[in-house]
């Protein structure tokens, strides 16, 4: 290589540089470690992980110094490992382990990128004998509105979580397919409800929900669910105003918190002679394949209500492929799909409600096989490098 390239990226090869990335990835690690008690385990992840930069806590007083996310160290570090390879290292035999070695370590950075770029998690909750053509983001909402005139069908428009949290107070939601405006007049990242004669006087007299259920129950603003707290997801809520052409529809409470408390989430909204229905819900993708539960089953140990196996048979079709089979589903043993124009998606047996209620898991990550190729390389590379340290040791100990 040119001198003069040499000369240039020896300060991107120093070795002061690795030793200062490591630590700089250990202050990150550590406090997106302790910053799980306070937030999400995906808050964490996409905030100090998957980010080329975030304000980091100090705790003091809650004040906040800019500092570099995961993206910014990992590529850093690609580009330290490459350059000290371009001024440091020659291309030998007797390098062939280091070199699978490092190559193993650059491809492991690159899977974490790819997967936070382009890996996808869904869930799918099924009773048994009921079927679903969709699974849920548990970590993401959105507004529903449902036209139910047509015979044969629903017309949904729906409105994105990232529009109802981040609009200015004051702004509607407007759009063409909206039968109406919608002014989020309150947001709340997590809340639970309770009935409106059980409230605080302060929260009855202050509610601002004039139509639905929001004139029978009332939500209250709770902490963020932490990564310390094992299944245990947000509910979002929000108080809505509805107006169409200038004339007042009413403020609306919607919240998923009404489904569990055995209330129906869809609310109807009466727009001149048409009725429409809205519902906050997480937010659906649409397969074009239909699951069915035939049986789900929950196996505890003696004597005991730990889990010892869970399981679920389903049948799954899917007309894009010409495909109609019966799969078992369980620990270990996902289902693999591929459909029709998609990289393919991993059904895991995730979790279970009750004795007949099912929870898969459904993930789609492209990289999903670069970590094992990464740590093959990784563990080959050792292996002809010690293998070859140690050859070299026995031919001097002969001697």
């Amino acid at each position: 290589m040119n001198k003069q390239i040499k000369k240039i990226l020896a300060p991107v090869a120093s070795l002061r540089l690795t030793v200062v990335l490591f630590a700089l990835a250990m202050v990150l690690i550590l406090v997106g470690t302790v910053a799980q008690k306070d937030m999400g385990n995906w808050a964490v992840v996409n905030e100090y992980f998957r980010s080329l930069w975030l304000w980091m806590p100090i705790g003091l007083g809650g004040v906040r110094v800019p500092f570099v996310g995961g993206y910014t160290i990992g590529g850093l570090m690609i580009v330290n490992l490459l350059a000290a390879h371009a001024v440091r290292f020659k291309l030998t035999w007797k390098r062939a382990g280091i070199i699978l070695t490092h190559a193993g370590l650059i491809l492991l950075i690159l899977g974490e990128v790819l997967t936070g770029l382009f890996a996808v998690e869904w869930q799918i909750q099924l009773d048994e004998g009921k079927s679903a053509n969709f699974a849920v983001d548990i970590r993401e909402v959105e507004l529903a509105v449902v036209d139910p005139s047509p015979a044969d069908h629903d017309n949904v428009v729906v409105v994105p979580q990232s529009m109802l949290e981040d609009r200015a107070p004051g702004l509607p939601i407007s759009d063409p397919q909206l039968p109406f405006e919608v002014q989020v007049l309150r947001w709340m990242p997590n809340s639970a409800v309770t009935g409106l004669g059980m409230a605080e006087p302060s929260l009855r007299e202050n509610n601002p929900a004039t139509d639905g259920l929001g004139k029978m129950v009332i939500a209250v603003p709770q902490p963020r669910a932490s990564g310390v707290e094992a299944g245990r997801v947000d509910f979002p809520a929000a108080y809505i105003r509805l107006s169409r052409a200038g004339r007042d529809l009413g403020t609306w409470l919607v919240t998923q918190n009404l489904e569990r408390l055995g209330s129906e989430t869809r609310q109807p909204v009466r727009v001149g002679d048409k009725t429409y229905l809205i519902e906050l819900r997480f937010r659906r993708d649409y397969k074009p394949y239909t699951i069915t539960l035939i049986d789900f089953k929950h196996d505890k140990f003696v004597g005991t209500e730990t889990p010892k196996n869970f399981s679920s048979e389903i049948r799954l079709v899917d007309p894009t492929v010409n495909e109609d089979r019966t799969v078992l589903i369980y620990m270990n043993h996902p289902l693999r799909h591929r459909p029709l124009n998609s990289r393919g998606e991993t059904f895991y047996q995730s979790g279970y409600v009750g004795e007949t209620t099912t929870i898969l898991q459904v993930v789609r990550n492209p990289s999903w096989l670069m970590p094992y190729i990464a740590c093959s390389l990784v563990a080959l590379g050792l292996i002809v490098h010690f293998g070859a340290m140690l050859w070299k040791f026995v031919g001097r100990t002969r001697r």
